[in-house]
């Protein structure tokens, strides 16, 4: 048995070492063909970033969402980083029975430590074997979050990891039958059960069968490394090692997940400019977004091969929820096979130019397999009659929400990828929803989604009681007032949207906030057009909108002897996505200012008394979180503490709330397409709203408006919703609710002059 225990196992570890060591060679290789990035912009903060993983790693900062998931996996994680002293231990064990590890072994701590995380280790991979199989894809279908992850590599993984800490248990007790532990010791006190039931065997029996687990524990291992290193794409095995430069790698070192803003274009590891870019004299070759998988970043070929197959971000999906093609894990699934798949060309010197000319020679790739050339003809957008890597209906079902992003345990960064596929589409050829075209040449000749004239934007100001001071008209400047607020072009010029727009500016003018508006200077900011893929009409419309901003904030002013003083640049706006560009995304194009929502600005209001809502709303209410409020910018608690301030309100919760709240469908520049596969987002949502059968829906975007208000209204001409549910924006409660500050409630000015006044009078109606 010995001699069979150390042959089998020695052949294995050569093997699995080679296998191994070869399989890390490679995937470096591969993810160093990913395009460079802007230097330091991932290696900015090395201590910060170290602390990061440490924190996400030690904390499971993500997986701890799940907790039961979180928890079994915290101990089957730690148990794979911490019991390799174990693995020598084994091996010594194969030419010794009794052998301990030197120093440590007996060492009663590491004793005690060992026996825990053995045990734990093993009933934590035991629990998420028994989720998985209640997760079957075969019984929940698109509500497993399993379904489309290789389930054979899964099932391998988890059998290895619960076969190796068996192997450990079972040591453990043939350790202290050979030590001769008779009684209860601190040392085995989780195995001692293991221990009492092998210690009446005699010692040549404990010996072989310590020999026999010995090479069950090891031969195990070694299987695994061959297995995980004859396959590079297997995330499912490679993440515990992938995730941790992954993690460090992440856009945020404070470790923000990569929502807000998205990055600029960039080839050859700097930002594109698009003036010198354009010029017919430019030498170098520019490439526009993501055409090939090698176009993807060294950190996008990292991603995709971190992959852990989990599900989360499929979990959550809006697009994959409704029918629609597309899955965040299936598409990072499809890119790092196509990309594992493809490498043996790409590391030959293949590769082709934007124009789809060859780069190697013939002679560079006589060696490289068919099955890579194959690989490498594969246009990576194109349908399955193109044999293409991802569908275009994938591509463009993404909403941008960042569902996936902030789920994502190992920091995939899915929403930065698709935009990337979707900038070379859209830029290079012309390829994407034919509705979206009518949104683009607005932006392009009126400055607006929906090509109006700019005098129409201030159209909403005449239908108030007072005066809108608009820049460069009533007032010179923005130094004579607090607040530029940014009206948006939906809040302008929609009409649903508009009502929030006035109830905001009326909401304002009560609590003697100075404020402002642009008026027709104001410009899109460019949000759709990005995210639909358009990074130079983004660029035109952000450039001109900042350059008439800094005007307004008097920047512009050469002369020192006349400037004015600078003004605090701050800015309000209602609409979430006007609000996450003009704060994240200006800064990349010079445009550097204070920018709050207008619910975090209507909070203040009221701590500070300048609002007070007495007059009772009454209902029950449900608030749908923005996306781009919400998981983007991590605005969830004043819209919740204005509905809470507000008398006669009962706020429930939807199943899918905060960081798990659902889309509306309208981002991603969905809001100019059409949806025409599965169920509409925006209905899915707001039959989730109706669960908890609310008489107001209530939300703090224009976008989210809009949609749920299209949904609700179609269902109540289909007898499904209530006659009377509304859909409102915060801001509209709020004005209903409110009063001016030196305006004594209905009642209160006659209960002066009574002699024993009412302790609980009743609220104005």
């Amino acid at each position: 048995m010995q001699l069979a225990a150390i042959v089998v196992t020695l052949v294995l570890t050569a093997a699995g070492v080679a296998l191994f060591a070869r399989a890390i060679a490679q995937i470096y290789r591969f993810v160093k063909l990913g395009q460079p990035i802007p230097a330091g912009s991932r290696t900015d903060d090395p201590k910060q970033r170290t602390a990061t993983l440490i924190k996400e790693f030690l904390g499971h900062t993500r997986m701890n969402r799940w907790a039961v998931v979180g928890v079994a996996h915290w101990f089957v994680a730690i148990g794979f980083l911490t019991l390799p002293p174990t693995i020598i231990n084994a091996y010594g064990q194969l030419f010794q029975a009794d052998w301990t590890l030197p120093v440590i072994g007996g060492f009663l701590p590491y004793e005690m430590y060992i026996d825990f995380i053995g045990v734990m280790t093993t009933v934590g991979i035991a629990a998420l074997m028994v989720i998985r199989q209640l997760n079957l894809p075969s019984r929940a279908g698109r509500k497993s979050r399993f379904t489309g992850s290789k389930a054979g590599q899964a099932y391998f993984v988890e059998w290895v990891i619960f076969t190796i800490g068996l192997a450990i248990l079972m040591l453990r007790g043939l350790e202290g039958a050979l030590h001769h532990v008779d009684s209860y010791e601190p040392a085995y006190f989780l195995s001692y059960p293991l221990v009492a039931a092998f210690s009446g065997l005699e010692v040549s029996t404990l010996q072989t069968l310590v020999y026999f687990w010995a090479m069950v524990k090891l031969g195990t291992t070694m299987i695994w490394m061959i297995t995980v290193g004859m396959n590079t794409n297997m995330g499912v095995a490679w993440h515990r090692f992938l995730a941790f430069p992954n993690i460090w790698f992440k856009r945020d070192a404070k470790g923000g997940t990569a929502l807000g803003e998205l990055k600029p274009m960039v080839s050859g590891g700097k930002e594109i400019d698009f003036e010198t870019a354009l010029d017919d004299d430019n030498e170098e070759e520019v490439r526009f977004g993501v055409s090939q998988v090698e176009d993807f970043s060294w950190k996008g070929i990292l991603d995709f091969s971190t992959c852990t197959e989990c599900g989360r971000c499929q979990s959550q999906c809006p697009a994959w929820n409704t029918g629609k093609p597309l899955s965040p894990k299936l598409l990072i699934m499809s890119l790092r096979d196509h990309a594992h798949a493809k490498a043996p060309y790409l590391l030959a010197g293949g590769g082709k130019t934007m124009e789809g000319e060859e780069k190697a020679t013939a002679d560079q790739l006589k060696d490289v397999p068919q099955a890579a050339l194959d690989e490498a003809e594969r246009p990576l957008i194109g349908t399955a009659e193109e044999n293409g890597v991802i569908d275009p209906d994938v591509l463009w079902s993404c909403t941008t929400c960042g569902a996936c992003v902030e789920q994502c345990p190992v920091d995939i960064e899915h929403v930065d990828h698709i935009v990337d596929m979707r900038r070379y589409q859209v830029m290079i050829e012309s390829a994407f929803p034919s509705e979206a075209g009518t949104m683009l040449k607005n932006l392009e000749k009126k400055g607006n989604p929906w090509g109006l004239a700019k005098k129409q934007r201030l159209e909403w100001t005449k239908e108030l009681d007072f005066e809108v001071p608009v820049v460069g008209k009533t007032i010179e400047d923005l130094t004579e007032v607090e607040y530029l607020y940014w009206v948006g072009c939906a809040g302008a010029l929609e009409d649903r949207a508009k009502k929030t727009t006035k109830a905001f500016a009326e909401l304002l003018n009560i609590a003697g906030v100075k404020f402002a508006i642009m008026g027709g200077d104001e410009k899109c900011t460019g949000d759709s057009a990005r995210r639909l893929g358009n990074e130079f009409l983004f660029q035109q419309l952000g450039e001109e909108n900042v350059g008439t901003l800094n005007a307004a904030f008097g920047e512009d002013d050469e002369d020192e002897s006349t400037k004015k003083p600078a003004s605090a640049k701050k800015i309000v706006a209602t609409c979430p996505h006007c609000f996450n560009t003009l704060a994240n995304e200006y800064p990349q194009l010079g445009g550097h200012y204070e920018v709050i929502h207008h619910t975090q600005l209507l909070q203040h209001l009221i701590d500070e008394g300048k609002l007070v809502p007495v007059t009772p709303v009454d209902g029950l209410i449900t608030y749908h979180d923005p996306c781009y409020l919400g998981r983007h910018n991590k605005v969830y608690t004043p819209p919740r503490e204005i509905i809470g301030k507000v008398p006669g309100l009962r706020n429930e919760e939807m199943h899918r709330h905060k960081e798990r709240g659902f889309c509306c469908g309208a981002g991603g520049a969905r809001m100019w397409m059409e949806e025409r596969i599965g169920k509409r987002i925006n209905n899915e949502r707001v039959d989730e709203a109706l669960s908890v059968n609310p008489d107001i829906v209530s939300t703090a975007c224009p976008f989210c408006l809009v949609m749920l208000t299209d949904s609700v209204n179609g269902k109540k001409n289909d007898g499904k919703a209530k006659e009377d549910l509304q859909v409102v924006d915060v801001a509209q409660l709020l004005l209903d609710s409110v009063r001016t500050p030196d305006e004594p409630p209905a009642g209160e000015a006659e209960a002066e002059d009574a002699p024993e006044p009412d302790p609980e009078p009743e609220p104005a109606k």
